[in-house]
C-alpha cells in the first residue's frame, strides 16, 4: 500500500461523479434503439475519431505497455505500427461498404455475403472474446488501484462495474462517445505528465534519460531474426497486419462508430483520426516504460526487492508524482478502463439485440429493442464483473494466457471470412463452412499441443506439436479460412453475389455514383 493524499482522492472522486453525471445527462435523449446504439447519427467526426482511439487505448495499454518496455523493448509496438500501414487505403472501401450494407451489426455483412451460420459464428466469437477481454481490463485496473490504496481488489471491481453500467445503461452510445472524448484527453494528459516527471525531474535531465534508454536498447524493435518460433519483429509485422484488419474490418466496437457518423465522409474522417491518434499514444506509454528502466537502473531511485515489471509503473505513480498529479494519473487510469469497457458493453448489447433477439422476434417493436438492449448492457456488466472476480480468485495467474486461448478458440478465422467475402466473387457459403471447420480443427490441435496442465501437455505429439509462437496461431487461422474456403468453393455451384458486397462491386457502384 502507498500513501495517497486526500487531494488525489478528491480528484478521482470528481472524475467518477462527472462520469456518472454524463450517464444521467444523456439518459433523456435515448428515445429509440437507433439513438441508443448509434447516437442518431448526429455526432461530429472528430468526436467519433477520438472515441475510436480511446476505445483502443484501454487500461491494458496504460499498464501493460510500460511493463513490456521496462522488461524488454518496444517490440510489442510493431503490431500497432502496422495499423496505419495496412488501413490507409482500405478505410476508403471498408467504411462506406459497411454503412451501405448493414443496419447495426457488423456480422450482418457475413450473412448477406455468405449465410446465417457465418453471421452466428462471428457474433458468438465477438461475444465470447470480448467478455474475456472485459474481465481482464477490469481486473487489471482494479488490481492497480488496490495496490496503490490498500483497498481490496474486489471492492474496486464492484465499484467500477457499477459506474460503467450506469454510464452505458442510461446514456447509450452518445454518452459513450462523448465520455470517450474527455477520457481520451485525460489519458493523454496522464501519460504526458509521467513523461514530464521522468525526463525533467531526474538526475541528468531529458538528454541523459533518452540517451541512456537508447544505449540500453530500451527503444528498439528487435530481435529481427526471421523466425516464427520466437517473438520477433517479423512475427509482429504479420500479426499486426491481421490485427488491423480484424479491428477495423470485423470488430463491432469500431464498425458501430462508423454508423454513428452523419455521412460516409465523416465516417472515413473519424476512422483516420482513430488510426493515426492511436500509434503516438501507444508509443507514449512504451516510452514511459523505457524511461522507468533508466530511472530505476542508473544509480538513482531504487525499487523494493522482488518487484516485478508489471508493478513498476504503479509504484512510480504512488512514490514519485507530486500531490494532485497522482490523482490525475489515477483518474486517467480509470478513464482508460471506462472508455474501453463502456464501448464493449454497448456493442455487446447491440449484437445481442440485432443478431439474436431480432432474429427470434422479428415482429418486435423499437421500444422492445431498446428495453432488451438496456437489459443486455446490465447483463454484460454483471458478466464482466464475474470474469474479473474469477481472475481475482485465481490471484491473476495466467490471465493473459487464458485470454489468448479463449481468443484463439472462439475467434479463429474471422478476418479470413471478411477477406474471402470482400475480395472473392467466386467464394460461396459451402466453401466458407468447410474453411471454418478446418480452421476450428487446426486451432484445437494447436491449443492442445501447446497448453500444459501441470508439467505435461494436454496432447503431446512430439515433433508434430504446434511449433510456432502463439501470436502466429491467429494468423494461420485466418489464412486457413481464406485459402481453404476459396478453393473449397470450386467444389460447389457458383452463386450470384450482390455488387455492393465485394470490393469489385464497390468500385463499379462508385463509378456509377451509387455509393
Amino acid at each position: 500500500m502507498l500513501n495517497i493524499h486526500w487531494v488525489d482522492i478528491v480528484i478521482v472522486i470528481i472524475s467518477v461523479v462527472f462520469t456518472l453525471g454524463a450517464g444521467f445527462y444523456f439518459a433523456n435523449r435515448q428515445k429509440s434503439s437507433d439513438q441508443y446504439f448509434s447516437g442518431s447519427k448526429t455526432i461530429p467526426a472528430w468526436a467519433i475519431g477520438v472515441s475510436i482511439f480511446a476505445t483502443l487505448i484501454s487500461s491494458v495499454t496504460f499498464l501493460a505497455y510500460p511493463a513490456a518496455a521496462y522488461k524488454s523493448n518496444w517490440i510489442l509496438l510493431v503490431q500497432g505500427l502496422m495499423v496505419p500501414i495496412v488501413l490507409v487505403g482500405l478505410i476508403w472501401v471498408i467504411v462506406p461498404l459497411f454503412r451501405k450494407v448493414i443496419r447495426l451489426s457488423t456480422y450482418e455483412y457475413f450473412e448477406r455475403r455468405f449465410s446465417p451460420f457465418a453471421r452466428m459464428y462471428s457474433s458468438v466469437a465477438f461475444i465470447l472474446t470480448h467478455f474475456s477481454k472485459m474481465g481482464t481490463v477490469l481486473y487489471l485496473v482494479s488490481l492497480a488501484l488496490a495496490t496503490l490504496t490498500g483497498i481490496d481488489v474486489t471492492t474496486f471491481i464492484l465499484c467500477l462495474t457499477g459506474i460503467i453500467i450506469v454510464l452505458t445503461l442510461l446514456g447509450g452510445m452518445e454518452a459513450v462517445i462523448w465520455m470517450d472524448v474527455i477520457q481520451g484527453f485525460l489519458l493523454i494528459s496522464g501519460g504526458l505528465l509521467c513523461i514530464g516527471v521522468l525526463l525533467f525531474n531526474s538526475e541528468g535531465g531529458a538528454g541523459f534519460m533518452l540517451n541512456e534508454a537508447v544505449s540500453m536498447k530500451k527503444i528498439d524493435f528487435g530481435p529481427y531474426d526471421f523466425s516464427f518460433s520466437e517473438l520477433t519483429f517479423w512475427v509482429l509485422v504479420i500479426n499486426g497486419a491481421f490485427y488491423a484488419l480484424q479491428k477495423y474490418g470485423t470488430d463491432q466496437t469500431i464498425v458501430q462508430r462508423y454508423l454513428a457518423a452523419k455521412n460516409d465522409k465523416d465516417a472515413k474522417k473519424a476512422a483516420y483520426i482513430g488510426v493515426l491518434a492511436s500509434v503516438p499514444v501507444w508509443a507514449l506509454f512504451m516510452l514511459i516504460g523505457s524511461l522507468l528502466f533508466v530511472f530505476y537502473n542508473s544509480g538513482g531511485a531504487v525499487l523494493p526487492e522482488g518487484m516485478t515489471s508489471d508493478q513498476v509503473f504503479t509504484y512510480f505513480i504512488g512514490t514519485e508524482l507530486p500531490i494532485g498529479a497522482v490523482g490525475l494519473v489515477l483518474a486517467a487510469l480509470i478513464a482508460a478502463a471506462v472508455s474501453s469497457l463502456d464501448s464493449d458493453m454497448n456493442c455487446l448489447a447491440a449484437i445481442g439485440v440485432e443478431d439474436f433477439y431480432q432474429r427470434f422476434n422479428p415482429n418486435c417493436n423499437d421500444k422492445q429493442r431498446l428495453v432488451v438492449g438496456r437489459l443486455l448492457v446490465f447483463f454484460a456488466g454483471v458478466s464482466m464483473a464475474g470474469v474479473a472476480l474469477l481472475y481475482a480468485a485465481w490471484s491473476g495467474q495466467g490471465v493473459l494466457g487464458v485470454v489468448f486461448k479463449l481468443y484463439a478458440i472462439f475467434s479463429a478465422g474471422i478476418v479470413g471470412v471478411f477477406l474471402l467475402g470482400l475480395f472473392s466473387r467466386r467464394a460461396n457459403k459451402q466453401g466458407l463452412h468447410i474453411g471454418i471447420a478446418v480452421c476450428v480443427a487446426f486451432t484445437g490441435y494447436a491449443i492442445l499441443t501447446t497448453t500444459k496442465i501441470g508439467d505435461s501437455l494436454i496432447l503431446d505429439l512430439g515433433k508434430y506439436n504446434f511449433p510456432h509462437h502463439k501470436y502466429m496461431l491467429g494468423v494461420y487461422s485466418h489464412l486457413i479460412v481464406l485459402v481453404v474456403g476459396y478453393f473449397a468453393s470450386f467444389l460447389f455451384k457458383s452463386e450470384k453475389v450482390k455488387e455492393e458486397l465485394t470490393i469489385y462491386g464497390y468500385f463499379k457502384l462508385k463509378e456509377k455514383k451509387q455509393i
